[in-house]
Formats: C-alpha cells, structure tokens, sequence
C-alpha cells in the first residue's frame, strides 16, 4: 500500500505524542510507592513504546527514501 509522505509524517507526528505519553506513563507508574502492583501495566507500555519505536523507524525510512 503506497502512503502520501504527509500521511507519513502525520502518523509520526502521533508516534511521537503517544510515545511521549506511554514513557510519561512508565514514569509515574515506576515512582508509585508500590510500583511492584504496577508490574503488568509497566511491561504492557514498555512493549507498546518498542512497538512504536519499531514502527517509528520504518516510517522515518520511507519518508527519507523520499527525498
């Protein structure tokens, strides 16, 4: 499927934001005075951000092969 380099930089632009979200969240999850009862939730957004960051790279490649 061929993508607009706008979409392109537009589905990065919310990569971005949710990845900044999902790292904040892992912030204050981690400083919770218990954050052992977090450990589920922790890992879940852990994975979520190397997804995004996965996903981030391919579309940071195919926007540059478009230069």
């Amino acid at each position: 499927m061929e993508y607009s380099k706008e979409d392109l930089i537009e589905a990065k632009r919310q990569i971005d934001s949710t990845l900044h979200k999902l790292k904040e969240t892992v912030k204050t999850l981690e400083a919770k005075e218990n954050a052992t009862r977090y450990k589920s939730q922790i890992t879940l957004a852990q994975r979520r951000i190397k997804a995004f960051e996965i996903a981030n790279h391919f579309i940071q490649n195919e926007i540059s092969k478009e230069h």
